[in-house]
């Protein structure tokens, strides 16, 4: 989902202790510049990486006669797969293995939500201190949802690390392979990114963005918006291409179809 959330990996200063404690809001920063410090540049050249191996990887598996849209969904997959595994798997591991006793005294009652059968535990990354937990605190800034283990995003989550990562793998190498059937998995793949970002973001606009933080041009333009919408406008052209080819199937099939047909009729 969502990672879709790649705005996670833009991490940033300026949060103060308190932001371990999901109920507290962050203080706003002064400018973008406050925002920025070592983890951030190690997260974006991080993400650059992922990118780059990706085309790398791409160079090297594909044909040289493969069309340029295939090769953008290769590029696009590959990455959609490393971020899914590396970066969301990460938040899967601290919300199941990270974790912190109750308080009553610091802990607001309606953090616990008896995940994994626990009333006396709170799950996240705002209990633990691992390079996972330093990112996905900072997009907890904007979204405090991902410093713990709310019950939504996880669910989304394994279904996009265990199910949408490896499915995003395999259409690389059907990709690169001229697999036929690589096109209608496109269309389940990019269906599914579709539904999850809605899912993520549905239960936030019904109940007036309560842990949504707008009021800077980093967490809103940068982290909600224009990090998420990778994962609406790729999957988009996913499917058009993807639309598009399964036509062209289509068309060639008619003719082929027609023709019989009308080599039917004269032998009549």
């Amino acid at each position: 989902m969502i990672l879709i959330v790649i705005g996670t990996l833009l991490v940033a200063s300026g949060a103060s202790a308190d932001i371990n404690k999901p109920t507290t809001a962050p203080p706003d920063p002064i400018s973008v510049l406050d925002l920025i410090d070592a983890t951030t540049i190690i997260s974006l050249l991080a993400v650059v990486a992922i990118l780059a191996s990706s085309y790398a990887i791409s160079l090297r598996a594909l044909d040289s006669a493969t069309p340029s849209r295939f090769r953008i969904l290769f590029i696009w997959h590959a990455f959609d797969f490393l971020i899914h595994t590396i970066f969301e798997g990460s938040f899967l591991y601290n919300c199941f293995f990270t974790s912190a006793p109750f308080d009553p005294a610091v802990h607001h009652p309606a953090l616990l939500t008896n995940f994994l059968g626990t009333s006396n535990k709170l799950f996240g990354a705002a209990y633990g201190d691992n390079w996972a937990t330093k990112l996905w605190m900072v997009y907890a800034q904007a979204d405090k949802r991902w410093a713990g283990a709310d019950l939504t995003v996880v669910s989304l989550e394994l279904l996009t690390v265990l199910g949408a990562g490896p499915l995003a793998a395999w259409i690389c190498y059907g990709i690169a392979k001229k697999d036929w059937r690589v096109s209608f998995w496109i269309v389940v793949l990019a269906t599914g990114e579709l539904y999850g970002g809605f899912m993520t973001f549905a239960p936030e606009w019904l109940t007036g963005n309560q842990n949504l933080d707008g009021s800077n041009f980093m967490f809103l333009w940068v982290y909600l918006v224009f990090f998420n919408m990778l994962w609406v406008f790729l999957p988009l052209y996913a499917m058009w291409v993807s639309f598009d080819d399964m036509k062209n199937a289509f068309m060639v099939r008619n003719k082929v179809v027609n023709a019989a047909l009308q080599r039917q009729k004269k032998e009549k």
